[in-house]
């Protein structure tokens, strides 16, 4: 395959839970959108990074404190070793650039290659191999030089590799926006020429999330790539990737209608569409619910948009609700196994699981614990997990108050935070529990995917109304139950206690009521349309739009 719809560029990308090449949920979304493009027979490549260490091997202690280290793995266990090689100047210095190949196979077995670039080459002295050592890792110098390296490199290594003709370069975040640079030096450094080729995904709503590099430090590490007239690319003041990339596409998206908004604000005069993320509906249904759904919506592995309110309506409540039981029960297993109080399958189970930053507001189900008593009052069970960075004293602390907190209400809510988050765990959570519980503060959460997950498995979400569940609850507001008013955000602050009652208050009037209502009548039908929400909210369909705006002949 010589020809390509697009190469998509991203740092990090999820395939495998044994596979530390990603840190959260920028690195799943390219997972999904790749085994997407490999079901629908779309030519495309991913390039990416073959990192030696990802995310960290985490281990809670009884007291709440973590301590993290190296998740060991050998790249040859999963793919193949390409002998094509190319070399990177950085900091004056010829780096060499291997690259293994890892084959996406599509249901008909249609592949798409994933391309890893690698710079522990024995060519190397060892501070050039530690460049693809630690994901995010290091200092501003060493991001420059892994970023030349996923974009110049992986210009470079598409032509090594014989992929001449690609329709578009898709940037996958600001991280591989020197790709255009490269671009540039193919085609006589005129911007008219690279633009038709590209297109570009942001996906971080606060400015602090967006690369931004002194002049003087990517001349020292890349200066004979940087063009004469780099200031107009990418700001007068410094080098911004997030500016390079818009100003070299010809087509800029957001990841949900609200982050495309709050983007349009954050870079005026830029012209910003959105296009909503999903969710790669293969990978993430439970074996009780895709067998299921196998029985009530004929083709929905083919078309997952056949899953809509309509058609799921037709699912026996029985059968849902013993399919649902049986994934819970797999769920509570596991988290038996590491509490010494038993979890059981008949109480009410949140879930909550993500990065632990602070915009997600980890902590807001706590802000007033005897309001929490006073709801909770034994009904209700709860599951926490998710990764902290070593160096991060913040989601470090967080992490250690939700432990400490399991021992202090105990007596009329069960806690536990299970360790090392990765997608194995993530599948048994969104399938095994009964409510999906997110919490960022508005305008702060750019999409958001775990929420879908969850839908697809008849999870209900309780979510504030920001990324993507502004649009999924207002495409049926029965499919789940929102935090906060619905006006628009103004004041995060603000909001806050606000939103901190009026989730106890969903959960006492509303959540809590109906699961434990005989029949659970009601719950079973929202389960049903939480399920119908993935007949939109699925990567299928956002390769589709990818095509119609983004990817050119």
């Amino acid at each position: 395959m010589s020809n390509l719809k697009a190469a998509y560029f991203t740092m990090e990308i999820g395939l495998r839970a044994d596979m530390p090449t990603y840190a959260g949920g920028l690195g799943m979304l390219a997972g999904d959108m790749m085994r997407s493009c490999a079901d629908m027979k779309v030519p495309v490549a991913c390039v990416t990074m073959c990192w030696q260490h990802g995310y960290m091997k985490q281990t809670i202690h009884p007291d709440g404190s973590q301590n993290y280290e190296d998740r060991q793995w050998n790249p040859e266990d999963f793919m193949k070793k390409l002998d094509k090689k190319i070399i990177v100047t950085l900091e004056g210095r010829e780096v060499t650039v291997c690259a293994w190949q890892l084959d996406m196979k599509g249901r008909t077995g249609f592949n798409v290659p994933i391309i890893f670039l690698d710079t522990n080459c024995e060519e190397n002295n060892p501070a050039d191999r530690e460049i693809t050592k630690y994901l995010y890792g290091g200092d501003g110098y060493m991001r420059i030089k892994q970023e030349a390296v996923l974009g110049i490199g992986g210009v470079r290594m598409l032509r090594a590799l014989s992929y001449n003709e690609i329709g578009t370069y898709h940037m996958n975040e600001g991280h591989a926006a020197f790709l255009t640079l490269e671009l540039l030096r193919e085609r006589d450094y005129q911007n008219e020429k690279v633009i038709p080729s590209c297109a570009f995904t942001t996906h971080t709503p606060v400015k602090a999330g967006h690369d931004v590099f002194s002049y003087k430090m990517a001349h020292q590490v890349i200066g004979d790539m940087i063009p004469w007239h780099i200031k107009e690319l990418a700001g007068e003041d410094s080098l911004s990737m997030t500016l390079l990339a818009m100003n070299l596409s010809h087509y800029t998206h957001g990841v949900s209608k609200i982050h495309g908004e709050v983007s349009k604000a954050m870079f005026p005069g830029k012209e910003i569409d959105y296009i909503t993320n999903g969710i790669h509906h293969l990978t993430w249904a439970c074996d009780d619910i895709a067998n299921l759904l196998d029985k009530y919506a004929k083709n929905w592995r083919e078309d997952p948009s056949v899953l809509t309110a309509m058609t799921c309506d037709d699912i026996p409540d029985e059968e849902l609700w013993s399919a649902h039981q049986s994934a819970k029960k797999r769920l509570i297993d596991e988290v038996n196994s590491h509490t010494v109080i038993p979890f059981d399958t008949d109480t009410l189970t949140i879930a909550s699981a993500r990065r632990v930053v602070p915009y997600k507001r980890p902590e807001l189900l706590y802000e007033n614990l005897e309001r929490l008593r006073e709801v909770a009052g034994g009904k209700i069970q709860i599951i926490h997990a998710g990764n902290a960075h070593p160096s991060d004293e913040f989601s470090q602390s967080v992490i250690q108050r939700m432990v400490q907190r399991s021992g202090t209400l105990k007596d009329s809510i069960k806690i536990v935070f299970l360790e090392n988050y990765n997608p194995d765990l993530a599948k048994l959570m969104v399938s095994g529990a009964d409510v999906w519980l997110n919490t960022p503060m508005r305008l702060f959460e750019a999409s958001g995917t775990s929420g879908m997950k969850a839908c697809l498995n008849g999870v209900m979400n309780l979510s504030t109304l920001d990324g993507w569940w502004i649009e999924g609850y207002s495409h049926d507001p029965e499919s789940g139950w929102r935090i906060g008013p619905l006006a628009k955000a103004t004041d995060v602050n603000e909001h806050k206690k606000i939103d901190a009652e009026d989730l106890y208050t969903q959960l006492q009037f509303e959540v809590l009521p109906e699961y434990y209502y005989q029949d659970r009548i009601r719950w079973i039908r929202r389960m049903k349309r939480a399920i119908g929400l993935v007949g939109v909210f699925n990567t299928n369909r956002c390769v589709k739009e990818y095509l119609s705006k983004a990817w050119r002949e």
